[in-house]
Parts: C-alpha cells; sequence; structure tokens
C-alpha cells in the first residue's frame, strides 16, 4: 500500500522547504505556517479535544481557491518531499481526532479559505459549496425559501462538505444522501468532477449516479483526492412540523424500543428518530432520570395534526412510555438545550446547536480544541432492534465497571432496520482520566467487534482497525489498487481509511 511505502522513506527536508518556499510565492507566506522540520517537535500547535496524540505537522497551508489546491499537488509532485498532504475542510472533527492527521510527516492543507456558496437553486433543489462553508452560513441563506439543510446537532460553525464527506448524520437522514456531485483534485493536480454537476447551459435532473460506475462516493472516507466543492441536495421545507418527547425507564427497554420501530416502519415519523440516554440528557441540560425520545412529524398542516395524534393514542396505548409531550404546546424549558437544539435542528435551523455544544465541553465551537473538557466519540451502526440495543448497553456498562468512565449513549435511528449508536466519552483532561479514557474507548473497540457491532466512522487513534473491519480482505486490496493506481507518488496522506 502507498501508506507502506511512504513509512519506508523519510522526508526530504531541504525539498519539503523548497516546496513550501514555492507554495509561499504563489499564495503569499501569510497563508503558510510553518515549523522547522528538523525541530525536535516538528508538530504544529495542536491539543485536540479528545487528547489523541499530536502527530508530526510540518506546515499548514490555507489555500483560497480549487486553482491554489490544484497548484500545491503539483509543486509536492515535483519537489518529491515524502512529506503526505493531509487535507481537513475546517479541523472541527470532534471526538474522532479533530484536525490532527492520522499519521507523522505531513502537511496539512486547511481548507477553511475555501468559503465559497457558488450557486444555489432552490427550485431545483441543490446548492454548490466549498469546503469552508459551514451549517450555520447556508442555513441562513434558505431561510425564508422552500427549502432547508439536512444539519447535524453538532455546532453550527462545522464544515457542511467536510462531515459529509466523513459519512457523519443529520437529522434528516444520514449526510452522504445529500451528496449529488464532487469537485476533485486528484494527486496529479487534475481536477475532476464527478456524480451530477450543474449544467451551464439548460436544466438537467440531478442524477448523482451518472452513466455506467458511480465515482462519487470513491471520494468519501477516501483519500483518493482533494474535495474543493460540493453539490449539495436541499430537503424540501416542510409546511408544519410537531416534535414528540417520550421518556421510558430502562426497564421498559425492549418494549418501547419495539414500539418506535414499528412507527418508523409504518411511516409516521419524519427524520430521524433519537433517543438520549440518562447519562447523554443530563449532559446536555435535560432530566436525567429517563431514556427521552425525540421524533419528529411534518408534512402538510393537516398531516401533522392527524399522525400526531395517532402517535399520541398509539403511545397511550401500548403504556411503554412515562411521559408524552408535542412541541406545538409544551415548549423546551430554557435549560433543556436537548430539545431546543433538536426541534431547531428538524427544521434545518443550527442556530441553537451551541448551547448543546457548550453545555458538553464548556466552550464555544473556537475553544472546543484548545481549552475544552475531553471529548472522545465511538460510532457504530447497530441493527433496529431492542436485543441489539440492549447488548450495546451491557458492553457500555462492562466499560464502566473495568475503567471507571461512563459513556453516554444517542440512538440515531436512520430507518426501521439501521442505527447509528453516538458513543460519548467525557472526561476530565488529567493524566489519569485520558489514560481511562483511551483504555475505554480501546476497550469500546474490542467490545463492539466481538459483538458484531462495528463503526462506520474511525478516529485517528484505531486507523488499523480499517483492514479487521472489512467484511471480505479481497475489497481492502481493492481499494489498494486503486489508490496506487490514483496516488502513484503517494502524495496525499493515509488518512483514518486508507
Amino acid at each position: 500500500m502507498n501508506q507502506t511505502n511512504r513509512s519506508s522513506r523519510s522526508v526530504d527536508h531541504m525539498a519539503l522547504r523548497q516546496a513550501l518556499d514555492h507554495i509561499a510565492s504563489l499564495i503569499g507566506e501569510e497563508n503558510i505556517t510553518c515549523h522547522e522540520p528538523n525541530a525536535s517537535t516538528a508538530s504544529v500547535c495542536c491539543r485536540n479535544v479528545s487528547q489523541f496524540r499530536s502527530r508530526d505537522i510540518y506546515a499548514v497551508i490555507y489555500p483560497g481557491t480549487s486553482e491554489e489546491v490544484q497548484e500545491i499537488v503539483r509543486v509536492f509532485n515535483r519537489f518529491k518531499t515524502n512529506a503526505g498532504l493531509h487535507v481537513i475542510s475546517i479541523g472541527r472533527n470532534w471526538g474522532l481526532g479533530s484536525a490532527q492527521p492520522a499519521t507523522n510527516d505531513v502537511v496539512t492543507i486547511n481548507l477553511r479559505r475555501l468559503n465559497a456558496l457558488r450557486e444555489i437553486d432552490c427550485s431545483s433543489g441543490w446548492a454548490v459549496i466549498e469546503p469552508g462553508v459551514t451549517q450555520v452560513e447556508l442555513a441562513r441563506l434558505l431561510v425564508s425559501t422552500d427549502r432547508m439543510l439536512n444539519v447535524t446537532a453538532s455546532s453550527g460553525y462545522t464544515s457542511v462538505v467536510g462531515n459529509a464527506l466523513d459519512r457523519g448524520v443529520g437529522l434528516r437522514r444520514q449526510r452522504v444522501e445529500d451528496l449529488a456531485g464532487l469537485e476533485v483534485v486528484l494527486s496529479n493536480g487534475e481536477i475532476v468532477r464527478v456524480g451530477w454537476w450543474p449544467d451551464t447551459f439548460r436544466k438537467t435532473a440531478v442524477n448523482p449516479y451518472g452513466l455506467g460506475p458511480a465515482l462519487l462516493h470513491l471520494f468519501t472516507q477516501s483519500n483518493l483526492g482533494i474535495v474543493t466543492a460540493a453539490v449539495i441536495k436541499l430537503l424540501p421545507r416542510p409546511e408544519k412540523q410537531c416534535v414528540l418527547r417520550l421518556t421510558f425507564p430502562r426497564e421498559n427497554l425492549h418494549e418501547a424500543i419495539a414500539e418506535l420501530r414499528r412507527w418508523i416502519a409504518q411511516e409516521l415519523v419524519s427524520g430521524v428518530l433519537k433517543i438520549y440516554d440518562t447519562v447523554s440528557t443530563q449532559s446536555y441540560g435535560g432530566q436525567p432520570s429517563q431514556h427521552l425520545v425525540l421524533l419528529c412529524v411534518s408534512g402538510t398542516s393537516r398531516r401533522v395534526d392527524a399522525v400526531t395524534k395517532v402517535l399520541i393514542e398509539e403511545a397511550a396505548v401500548c403504556a411503554h412510555f412515562t411521559s408524552i409531550t408535542q412541541s406545538d404546546l409544551v415548549p423546551a424549558a430554557s435549560n433543556d438545550f436537548v430539545l431546543q437544539v433538536v426541534e431547531h435542528a428538524y427544521a434545518g435551523d443550527p442556530s441553537q446547536n451551541e448551547h448543546m455544544l457548550k453545555a458538553a465541553v464548556g466552550q464555544d465551537a473556537d475553544h472546543v480544541d484548545s481549552a475544552g473538557s475531553g471529548w472522545i466519540f465511538f460510532l457504530p451502526f447497530i441493527p433496529f432492534n431492542g436485543e441489539a440495543i440492549a447488548r450495546a448497553f451491557e458492553l457500555i456498562d462492562l466499560i464502566h465497571e473495568k475503567t471507571g468512565i461512563r459513556a453516554g449513549t444517542t440512538v440515531n435511528a436512520l430507518s426501521a432496520d439501521l442505527i447509528d449508536l453516538v458513543v460519548s466519552f467525557r472526561f476530565t483532561p488529567n493524566s489519569e482520566e485520558v489514560t481511562r479514557a483511551h483504555q475505554a474507548l480501546d476497550l469500546a473497540y474490542e467490545l463492539f467487534a466481538d459483538a458484531g457491532l462495528f463503526p462506520y466512522r474511525l478516529d485517528i487513534d484505531h486507523t488499523h482497525w480499517r483492514e479487521k473491519l472489512t467484511p471480505d480482505p479481497s475489497g481492502y486490496k481493492l481499494i489498494s489498487q486503486l489508490t496506487q493506481l490514483l496516488d502513484p507518488n503517494s502524495i496525499i496522506a493515509p488518512g483514518r481509511y486508507a
């Protein structure tokens, strides 16, 4: 693999210095932060909220256009530095490594200056945006239109494109479903567009798959190129929305899960149903005693009224839930950030998200990594049934028993069959708790994998699990062959999934 090829070659520091000087002349010295490559510590300032080990980063480059990205790649091909290019959108991949690379000996390309909203077509339902565009920026442009963004519950100041490329989850669906097309700079400096892209002269239907082999998802969770823009699909804005809040005790878990799954299977729920356990609910400012369910009903006014009535009746009949309220009748309490954030986010509005972020780590988006309390994520997909969820909770209890770290969990129901389980480890960032939190994370990978509950996103310290979790080794081999074909000079750093 390219990763092995690079690790066997040391960085040519003279060539690297020449390459960085040349790039500075192209994009301006103010857009490069360098470290002396032969210094005892070659890493740029890098505390991260998860307290993962800092990697050796020789420089951070801030291009402002896709053409500048092309030039950077061409320079690294020319000078043969043996330092890989590590690409981030903004660097707020909190809980999984933030802006840190998976490997040492890299130069980071930070795309935050690529922040253009190139084009929006609300009638057809798409926007062409660059990686530096945040949730807040795109959502604000859509206010008072008949379209909305599929937002996440993370900070509004996170990258839309970056999260979609890492296959994050929004309040309406998984973010990969929002991708229609990508603009990609390949390792030779060539720029290509894959999937669907707006035609300059005529309107065409949005078809992400194109004709022949579909190339779009070659570049999600990928180091096969550098994405400099994306076509993001925009959702129709519902005429009305109601969020139902239900609670249940843990002893009702199996029955409550079965009932919730039934509602989703019968299409009574709009978007991603969420279940917060007692730890997560308390962490974000909610009530700590029971599991909290948040589900959205949206559509026409008559549909919302009818379905809401049906769900309230169904909940009463099954008797598994201890309370049920609806957002249009009982507003969220001023300190209940879970309800405030989720209700707004279902409607494509991330303006309240910072409250929940600050409740979790004690800092706003600009200071999460530099001063926030400890925060790590483990993100498995699990089947949507009571047995699987109960087993996951048993494993989390076992992790707590062995390490003293109590994880919080949030269930994101993506369909009647699939759950994104967000497992969050919060800790005080001192040496003892950092050690225990990282032991808890290691144990989560081992226990969940043994139970067949595999993560769908990886952190920077567990990239070696990529090969272990591949269902068929031949698939992993094929990806290695594609990497060698598209990046024969190992220009792009391996990343978390290579």
